[in-house]
C-alpha cells in the first residue's frame, strides 16, 4: 500500500465540521485595471477572485493546503461595472475522501444607486494536500439548514458528472445519476 493511501480509521477519526464553519466572504472594488473595454469586470479577474475565496473555504474545512481540482460551469448573469463592489461567498457543500465541493455565489453592488444584484455562481472542487504534496483525508461535513442539505444531497450527482466528463468514471458506474433517469 502506498504511503499516502488512506485508511478508514484515518478518514473517520476526524471530527466532522459544520458547513457554516467554512463560509468565506470576499469583497473587492472593481477598479479600472479590472475592466474590459466596456467598463465591465473581466471574467478572468472574477474567476481569479472566486478561486481564492473557494480555496480559503476549503482550507478552513480541511486545515490543510489545497489545490483546485475542477471548476464547474460558470455562467455570467449580470456584468459588474467599474466602481461597483463584488461580493463573493464561498462555502463547502460536501466533503469526500480527500476532496471538497465548494459553492460560490457572486453579487455585484452599486453603492451609488444602493442596490445589489446577482452576478453568477459556480461549484469548485479542491483537494487537500499533506506535507509531501499528496492527497490528504478531509473531515466529513455536517449540514444545518435546508439550503445546506439541498446542496449536500446534489453534490454526489455533480461529482459523478464531473468524473464522467473528466474521463475518470464510466457513465454506467454513476449510480446517483442513473437513479434520476432510470426507473426500476
Amino acid at each position: 500500500m502506498p504511503s499516502h493511501a488512506l485508511t478508514l480509521t484515518q478518514i473517520f477519526a476526524m471530527e466532522p465540521k459544520k458547513a457554516a464553519a467554512s463560509i468565506t466572504i470576499m469583497t473587492e472594488l472593481v477598479l479600472p485595471n479590472d475592466t474590459n473595454l466596456f467598463g465591465n469586470l473581466m471574467g478572468g479577474r472574477l474567476m481569479y477572485w472566486m478561486d481564492i475565496a473557494a480555496a480559503l473555504s476549503a482550507q478552513k474545512h480541511s486545515n490543510a493546503p489545497v489545490v483546485t481540482a475542477s471548476v464547474d460551469n460558470i455562467s455570467f448573469e449580470n456584468s459588474i461595472k467599474l466602481g461597483n463592489v463584488v461580493h463573493i461567498e464561498a462555502k463547502v457543500t460536501r466533503a469526500f475522501t480527500t476532496s471538497m465541493e465548494i459553492h460560490i455565489k457572486v453579487w455585484g453592488e452599486d453603492l451609488a444607486q444602493q442596490y445589489r444584484y446577482k452576478s453568477n455562481e459556480a461549484y469548485y472542487t479542491f483537494v487537500a494536500l499533506d506535507p509531501h504534496g499528496k492527497p490528504k483525508a478531509v473531515p466529513q461535513l455536517t449540514v444545518g439548514n435546508e439550503e445546506e442539505k439541498k446542496l449536500f444531497d446534489g453534490a454526489l450527482r455533480r461529482r459523478q458528472l464531473r468524473l464522467i466528463l473528466g474521463g475518470k468514471m464510466k457513465p454506467d458506474d454513476a449510480a446517483e445519476l442513473k437513479a434520476l433517469f432510470v426507473k426500476d
